[in-house]
């Protein structure tokens, strides 16, 4: 089959366009042709991290039809359209992965999308209720709003009624946030975040504050109201996560970190997903997808990804 692979960490044009070996389906295992591939933050955070072995196939997120099942599968058919999550070899034309970790794709949902939900949406949801605790009239801050975590958790929040404050620079992205359930938006790179969260909530500060940057960490804390809650996840803007924690102590505030990982195989998260992926079948949650590439441009595809400031994902088809 052919893959994107890598021999030594380094930037997009480490990857390579080759032919590798088909993966084996193990008897835990689906084997899916793979038909759209979601480029994921810890896809690029892995690509510069030394390869398991060579060559190597990163990716975290892919969906399409199933061609082969492992003898202990039972709630999985060849034929069945999925998306699945697993921590490497997506960016492939076959993948093989647990059948835990995959979903099967509602009938009115395209498979590109399909591809780019899991991950995000899950994440966002699992940030925003389950370890945020979001009530309705609170109002959540949402960092890094125009990537795949922040337009998932944007939509999220708004349907939980809260007030929703998106972080997030340019005035068409704004616009477009707006339209997807933002109140306010605040452009980083024009205005202080913590002065305009300040005001907008009338000197106390936002409820929750949602960081899939890393980098905006103490920004975040800074915005955060007496008593908020603070929800950290990943880690795409790069560099160390550390912070003043003086202050949230002061101010009696949660700090929760959050790394998906095992836990999209729990079955109150699994489930969670399916209910996400029939919401965005039925439009009322909107996949964002900025650009498709070919899997041959791989470099170019995480080039764009890296530096470009797409709003929504970068994905590529075989």
């Amino acid at each position: 089959m052919k893959a994107a692979v890598y021999d030594k960490p380094g930037p997009p044009d480490v990857l390579r366009y080759a032919d590798v070996p088909d993966p084996v389906c193990g008897p835990e295992d689906v084997l899916i042709a793979v038909e759209a591939i979601s480029i994921e933050g810890g896809d690029l955070i892995n690509r510069r991290s030394t390869p398991q072995q060579s060559p190597w196939i990163v990716g975290y997120a892919a969906a399409g039809t199933i061609v082969a099942i492992g003898e202990a599968v039972s709630d999985r058919a060849v034929g069945q359209k999925v998306t699945a999550f697993s921590m490497s070899g997506s960016h492939a034309e076959l993948w093989a992965v647990p059948a835990s970790r995959t979903w099967p794709i509602p009938q009115d949902l395209d498979v590109i999308r399909a591809a780019a939900l899991p991950i995000a949406f899950g994440t966002a949801r699992h940030c925003i209720v389950t370890k945020g605790r979001l009530n309705s009239g609170e109002t959540v801050l949402i960092q890094g709003a125009a990537g795949g975590v922040g337009l998932a958790a944007v939509q999220i929040a708004r349907q939980a009624g809260a007030n929703v404050i998106a972080v997030a620079s340019g005035s068409e992205r704004q616009a477009r946030l707006v339209a997807l359930g933002a109140t306010h938006v605040i452009d980083r790179l024009r205005h202080d975040v913590v002065e305009q969260v300040r005001r907008l909530t009338d000197g106390r500060g936002a409820d929750l504050v949602v960081d899939p940057v890393g980098s905006t960490l103490q920004t975040s804390l800074d915005a955060l109201a007496p008593e908020g809650r603070l929800v950290f996840v990943g880690n795409a803007g790069g560099g160390g996560l550390d912070v003043d924690l003086w202050s949230p102590m002061q101010n009696n505030q949660t700090l929760h970190g959050v790394f998906m990982g095992s836990l999209f195989e729990r079955p109150d998260v699994h489930r969670t997903v399916d209910e996400l992926l029939e919401a965005a079948a039925q439009r009322r949650l909107d996949v964002v997808v900025d650009r498709v590439f070919p899997l041959r441009d791989a470099s170019k595809a995480h080039d764009h990804a890296e530096t470009a400031k797409p709003f929504g994902r970068v994905m590529m088809t075989p």
